[in-house]
């Protein structure tokens, strides 16, 4: 394995811990974006990763859970084998977005619990509530032209 690419593996869990993931499990799906094939035995992550069986199989379930990859079985071989889940990365923003819209009916209960008062005391919680109704009418525009793009990609491919 080439240095560059076990330095993208890093990047990649930390990245995750950082979202409050596991290393470990922002390390396999780092593995799995660039492996080939597509396909790897928990122990073959593991032998990558310099991970035991159990700490792949851990964060292996986590990541099934979260619909980020999916779990099978090989005909002829033992054992679970996964893959990213494909278009896992548009499904968790959309799942992120929606907490746009729960936040914004937060900052409306608030704006509203705190009624006439004065404008400064208003101002932080009013510049919330402007951004993430902007977020929440934005947003399903921009994923849908994102699927435009990607669907004539795959079409030209």
């Amino acid at each position: 394995m080439k240095y560059r690419e076990l330095h993208f593996i890093e990047q990649v869990g930390l990245f995750h811990e950082q979202a409050g993931l596991p290393r470990m499990s922002g390390r396999i799906l780092g593995w799995l974006l660039i492996c080939d094939p597509a396909q790897q035995s928990a122990a073959q992550i593991g032998d990558v990763l310099s991970a035991s069986k159990a700490s792949i199989s851990t964060n292996a379930r986590l990541l099934v859970q979260a619909g980020l990859i999916t779990r099978s079985a090989m005909p002829g071989k033992r054992g679970a084998h996964y893959q990213i889940r494909e278009g896992c990365w548009s499904n968790v923003l959309e799942f992120k977005f929606a907490a746009t819209t729960a936040f914004r009916k937060i900052a409306e209960d608030g704006l509203e619990a705190i009624g006439d008062a004065s404008p400064e005391r208003r101002a932080r919680l009013e510049e919330v509530h402007s951004l993430y109704s902007f977020f929440e009418r934005e947003l399903p525009s921009m994923m849908e032209r994102w699927r435009t793009e990607r669907d004539a990609k795959k079409d030209t491919a």
